[in-house]
């Protein structure tokens, strides 16, 4: 069962993960975004870190409603309601349980992932953080080691797209043969749920 603390972990190690990819990040949005796609996400989570500290949520799904909200307030452009939206919708799935099994967390994050797809239009194909949430959430019932790698090689399949959504989407045919900074972002969060689950070390 995942309890309080391991949520904890995941976001702390999302937080630490986002500080050492953000310029990256910001190299990757450089090429068909605006430039500040690491800038934006490390002064997010930074502010979560804070807000975890102040206000020590007590629940999986109060610790993320918390995150998601932070996130909204903080980081810039599109990203923020949608890492928002995301974490939020999740947290609101989990509802009060003061542990949760892996099974809920999928559940859960799957509805996350539904409505950050309703709030931004996106589907998988897009070139959006979309490519590489679906099939990390698909893969979770096989462990968070499954979800990661799904979540990677969805990141890596962007790089041949041509955007439909957001800004990339602007330079039409000239998107392609560019990894998406948020299907990017998206990785590092799914790669620390592995992390905070400690399953990367055996």
């Amino acid at each position: 069962m995942l309890d309080a603390d391991f949520f904890r972990r995941w976001i702390a190690a999302a937080a630490a993960s986002v500080g050492r990819e953000a310029d990256h990040l910001t190299a990757l949005d450089s090429a068909i975004g605006d430039a500040d796609h690491g800038s934006n996400m490390q002064r997010g989570f930074k502010a979560v870190t804070a807000a975890l500290e102040r206000d020590d949520p007590g629940t999986p799904g109060q610790i993320l409603m918390l995150v998601g909200r932070t996130l909204i307030s903080t980081v810039g452009g599109a990203s923020g309601p949608l890492y928002g939206t995301l974490l939020r919708r999740t947290g609101k799935a989990l509802g009060d349980a003061a542990e949760v099994s892996e099974e809920q967390l999928a559940e859960a994050l799957r509805a996350g992932v539904d409505a950050v797809m309703q709030l931004g239009g996106a589907a998988p194909g897009d070139k959006t953080m979309i490519d590489t949430l679906v099939p990390a959430v698909d893969a979770l019932g096989g462990g968070f080691a499954a979800a990661r790698a799904a979540a990677d090689e969805g990141a890596l399949a962007t790089i041949p797209l041509q955007a439909r959504k957001g800004r990339a989407s602007y330079l039409g045919e000239r998107s392609i043969g560019h990894q998406d900074p948020g299907a990017t972002s998206s990785a590092l969060l799914v790669a620390a749920l592995e992390e905070a689950s400690g399953s990367g070390d055996e």
